[in-house]
């Protein structure tokens, strides 16, 4: 009975730190939904810091993984880390940037927009629900749950209505999003959703 509630106690400790750490590495992702209000101000500004953003990173990262810390960075880094990452290059950062970048240099707005908020909030609040509230997981998700997807889907159909104000942009975006996020994309799942989702929108659009 001891050993039961010892492992029952260190199983909810590991599920509490997969939290911690999602909630962190999301808090990062949900920052790149500013990246379209920045790009109605100032495009070509907001290119070039999306730039300059993903090759510091890339540098300090490096810098890291060779033993020079950086400060609040490598700590940071440090804290956002999924166990798969560790002792590895974080690529997360990296594949957000791209993908925000992508989606401003491919789609005009609004499916620009509605392509950075579907990775913004539908991959970020997808995962967050998947962990904290994700019980149910079909073959069919492969290993995603059906709270996750059907979050992923709300977030990004409401965003994209609220650029678009057109229920069929909304749907199409949203049913795309969800798809994607199901596949084991791991990080570039953060260049597929809003590449695709651009892509699908500007067709729906025309």
């Amino acid at each position: 009975m001891e050993r039961t509630g010892v492992m029952n106690i260190s199983t909810f400790s590991g599920q509490a730190a997969e939290i911690k750490t999602e909630i962190i590495r999301k808090s990062i992702h949900f920052l790149i939904a500013l990246t379209p209000s920045l790009a109605a101000v100032n495009k070509i500004f907001t290119i070039f810091l999306l730039i300059i953003g993903t090759l510091g990173y890339t540098l300090m990262e490096y810098l890291r993984l060779s033993g020079i810390k950086i400060p609040v960075i490598s700590s940071l880094t440090r804290m956002a880390s999924r166990p798969r990452d560790m002792g590895r290059f974080v690529m997360g950062p990296v594949t957000l940037g791209l993908g925000a970048l992508l989606a401003l240099l491919l789609y005009p707005s609004p499916a620009a927009a509605i392509a950075i908020y579907a990775l913004a909030f539908g991959d970020g609040l997808a995962s967050l629900a998947g962990k904290v509230c994700g019980r149910l997981r079909p073959a069919i998700l492969l290993g995603k749950s059906v709270e996750g997807t059907f979050v992923c889907f709300s977030a990004v159909f409401v965003s994209a209505f609220a650029v678009s104000g057109s229920l069929r942009v909304a749907a199409a975006a949203a049913v795309t999003a969800a798809v994607i996020e199901v596949l084991p994309l791991e990080d570039y799942d953060n260049i597929a959703i809003p590449v695709i989702v651009g892509m699908v929108v500007q067709l729906t659009l025309f």
